[in-house]
């Protein structure tokens, strides 16, 4: 379990995060463990609005009768199917090969507190399809790991470069978020929590 109270006594130390993050409460994490349902959901809801993630999600947990469904299940749906209730010729190809590496690896049943962060990253990124940011959502959100940095997210950048005032681009920019949230060390997806909640009060 990640420990907010000690984590927020020891990111008040930065200044400028202290100041944004007074009355905020964290993001809060489902921490749901499931990595492979996950991260077929995550493909399902990537580059499109939520509305229609939503509805598009729903009628693929109907075509399988479950949320909670297995590698086989998905195994056993023809991408014709899938693209019938809304998916794109890639995402259908993309969860089929979600489904076919944890088969493959028999990782449906890991124990994933075995692995450190960058073996799971290293492991899930092999899947065609699954990025860099996928997996880290996935070890914030549904792994609870303490120390992700997620700077392929574009709400942790923008909040980064408006509370800091950073004017650095491109790779120097990185380099530049990456020294901010060095300080936050070992808390920096508490940190991360934060900076998401500062945004949703703070849109424009």
């Amino acid at each position: 379990m990640l420990d907010f109270k000690l984590a927020t006594k020891h990111l008040i130390k930065d200044k400028i995060l202290k100041k944004a993050i007074k009355g905020l409460q964290p993001l809060e994490l489902p921490a749901t463990g499931n990595v492979y349902n996950e991260l077929v959901k995550a493909i399902v809801y990537q580059q499109i609005s939520y509305k229609a993630a939503d509805t598009i999600y729903g009628r693929f947990v109907d075509l399988l009768g479950s949320e909670n469904f297995l590698p086989q299940d998905l195994m056993m749906v023809s991408q014709e199917d899938l693209k019938a209730v809304g998916f794109s010729t890639q995402k259908a190809r993309y969860v089929h090969n979600i489904a076919e590496y944890f088969l493959e690896q028999k990782l449906y049943e890991a124990d994933w507190s075995a692995y450190s962060d960058s073996e799971i990253i290293k492991l899930l990124t092999e899947i065609k399809g699954v990025g860099a940011w996928t997996v880290n959502m996935m070890l914030i959100f549904q792994l609870g790991r303490p120390d992700i940095l997620p700077l392929g997210d574009l709400a942790i950048r923008q909040v980064m470069i408006q509370l800091y005032q950073v004017k650095s681009e491109k790779k120097e920019l990185r380099k530049a978020l990456t020294q901010i949230a060095e300080p936050w060390r070992p808390y920096r997806t508490i940190a991360s929590l934060y900076l998401w909640s500062w945004k949703r009060e703070n849109p424009s």
